[in-house]
């Protein structure tokens, strides 16, 4: 029954992602969407990392875990190196963690 489940949503993402080559020539886009489409991308991921970062589960994650990615948010947008980013975004997570923030 999974190994089905898996099959389909497999089948179903493909033909999603094949449409859009197929009907790329067909379609024809408004120019003000065509300005919207880069932004809706961006705000999607945005609403992505921002549920990631403020909840577990259904949760709301507390303070560690947000405090740790504006750690790693401020050094990303300096250019820190990503691993540095990274290492830094941890550090600070488990440091409010170890001091009993949660």
């Amino acid at each position: 029954m999974l190994i089905t489940a898996i099959l389909i949503l497999a089948a179903g993402t493909y033909a999603i992602r094949l449409s859009g080559v197929v009907l790329r020539d067909r379609l024809e886009l408004s120019e003000s969407l065509q300005r919207l489409l880069p932004m809706s991308a961006a705000a999607l991921l945005a609403a992505l990392a921002g549920t990631a970062a403020l909840m577990a589960g259904s949760e709301f994650a507390g303070f560690a875990r947000p405090a740790g990615v504006l750690a790693g948010g401020l050094l990303a947008w300096r250019k820190a190196p990503f691993v540095v980013v990274v290492v830094v975004a941890a550090a600070v997570t488990a440091l409010l963690r170890l001091a009993g923030v949660e």
